[in-house]
């Protein structure tokens, strides 16, 4: 059996006519690399041994070179698909998903990074994203070093959800999550309250900050009572007099909810009411929940928070990701609103 003629390479091609691979690259692809020239004598060689050997250039090999794949990364510091994420980041992929089906592009999602203290990271030995033309991020805290290489670098990248500057602008599209929870203590205010309490972190991730941070803001400017306590306490939590209690988390705000409701000092009367002292305060979530829900009844109370756009946020992200890569003018920063959810658990209070 006659051996199988080996396809000719770039590197062949080389070879014969005395050249260096890149330039037989450069000549393929018809252009030039920045300050070097290539002779018209040695194009029309290079040209000339392409047409002698029936040379085909790799398709694909050539999409590679011009970065023009259509191929998006996607890039998850956690975990997305375990149940314990309680679907959270479902709709972010959905977003994502149909967008790109929309334009034509094609996903990848980068799942080879190893876990480093306890994250994964996007920079590592044999690390694969620039298979992609750009990256989606994903994941509650980014590593900042991370991205400030990524800036520094000028790989396109978008971030889902807000960041801070990291030696540059971080592209971004989040949710307007101070806006939200300022609209949020408007409102228990116009119903009475003048005693509210933020529950959670408040600093660390951006997400969290943003949300203290509208807390904080719309207190100050409604003249009451603000207070900071984390959720490992539900027990502080509610012997501190506050009738607003402002759930960071979701699966926080509904512990509270089902403690409240399982102490005497906390029982009310048939249904939501008018707010008295030693009866259970008002809660308000602040956000869908990034962790199981696991207190009982947490499925039979409507609680009043809001909706992250999660849906939209993956959708706009491939948007501006794809402006990056074909180098047109966009917002690269863009903070989308939040739906209000009225809920059954903010109450008012009677003076």
């Amino acid at each position: 059996m006659p051996p199988t003629k080996r396809r000719l390479t770039q590197r062949d091609i080389a070879r014969m006519t005395g050249v260096s691979q890149a330039t037989v690259s450069l000549v393929l692809n018809g252009r030039s690399d920045g300050d070097v020239r290539i002779a018209p004598e040695t194009r029309e060689r290079v040209l000339q041994a392409i047409r002698d050997s029936g040379y085909v250039a790799d398709p694909i090999a050539r999409r590679l070179a011009a970065r023009d794949n259509r191929i998006i990364g996607v890039f998850t510091y956690e975990p997305v698909f375990p149940a314990g994420n309680s679907d959270f980041y479902h709709p972010f992929l959905v977003g994502i998903e149909e967008r790109a089906e929309a334009l034509g592009s094609d996903l990848l999602l980068l799942t080879s990074a190893p876990v480093v203290d306890g994250r994964r990271r996007i920079f590592h030995e044999g690390n694969r994203l620039r298979l992609a033309d750009g990256c989606i991020l994903l994941g509650r805290s980014l590593d900042r070093d991370e991205l400030a290489r990524l800036v520094a670098d000028g790989f396109p990248f978008v971030s889902v959800g807000r960041r801070d500057d990291a030696g540059g602008p971080v592209p971004y599209v989040g949710a307007d999550y101070a806006g939200a929870t300022a609209a949020l203590v408007r409102r228990a205010v116009g119903l009475g309250h003048t005693r509210l309490l933020y529950m959670g972190q408040g600093e660390g991730p951006e997400s969290h900050a943003d949300r203290k941070a509208g807390f904080d803001r719309a207190v100050a400017a409604a003249g009451v009572t603000g207070l900071h306590l984390p959720a490992d306490d539900l027990g502080a939590v509610l012997g501190s007099g506050a009738t607003a209690v402002f759930a960071e988390e979701h699966s926080d705000g509904v512990a509270l909810h089902a403690r409240a409701a399982s102490t005497p000092s906390g029982e009310t009367s048939d249904g939501p009411g008018p707010e008295a002292p030693g009866t259970s305060p008002s809660i308000i979530t602040l956000g869908q929940p990034t962790r199981p829900v696991n207190a009982p009844g947490d499925h039979d109370t409507e609680f009043t928070g809001f909706e992250i756009p999660r849906r939209e946020m993956g959708a706009q992200a491939l948007e501006v990701l794809t402006a990056l890569i074909d180098g047109a003018r966009t917002q690269i920063q863009r903070l989308l609103p939040c739906a209000l959810v009225p809920g059954t658990t903010l109450r008012k209070v009677e003076p």
